[in-house]
């Protein structure tokens, strides 16, 4: 258990930077260009790390569902819809609600034992947990001032930022 949750805590400071290098591409470059990239980097490192560790054998795709072979388009929403959504909350609220969402669905799919999963039972501490997760996020959010044409102040000062660079 330990180790899994160290490997959690690697996985969400590592989202974390993620997130922080593709809101600065995403700037640079635009949205779909830093999908491209991001992904197509990914692939690159995946693949080469994959075969030094597993061999040629990675490449041998059996016994597999149809609808796994969706995952990586399921990846391009996740890159896109996390940065537009980073440009438009500001990364601290995006990713809060973005990791409730994560919560809750997941919530959802063990519950309802979907696309393969184990059922696991809804309790009402479940429930309740998610719910005090979302009520973190409204007194996160209690207390800042409306920002104009929804962008964060950390955008519009990155963004102010670059225009004056360029002159």
């Amino acid at each position: 258990m330990i180790l899994g949750l160290v490997l959690s805590l690697i996985a969400g400071s590592l989202v974390s930077l993620q997130n922080i290098f593709n809101s600065k591409m995403n700037q640079r470059i635009g949205s779909w260009a830093t999908t491209t990239w991001v992904l197509f980097l990914g692939f690159v490192a995946s693949f080469g790390i994959g075969l030094a560790v597993e061999g040629k054998g990675m490449l041998t795709l059996q016994h597999m569902q149809p609808w796994y072979w969706f995952s990586g388009m399921i990846g391009v929403g996740v890159v896109f819809c996390l940065m537009q959504s980073m440009k438009l909350l500001a990364p601290t609220f995006a990713i809060a609600v973005v990791m409730t969402s994560q919560l809750g669905f997941a919530l959802i799919w063990d519950s309802l034992g979907w696309m393969g999963l184990e059922k696991v039972p809804l309790t009402p501490n479940k429930v309740i947990g998610v719910l005090v997760i979302v009520a973190g996020i409204v007194v996160f959010k209690i207390g800042e001032g409306r920002l104009p044409a929804g962008k964060s102040a950390a955008v519009q000062k990155e963004t102010a930022a670059f225009e004056q660079g360029n002159r």
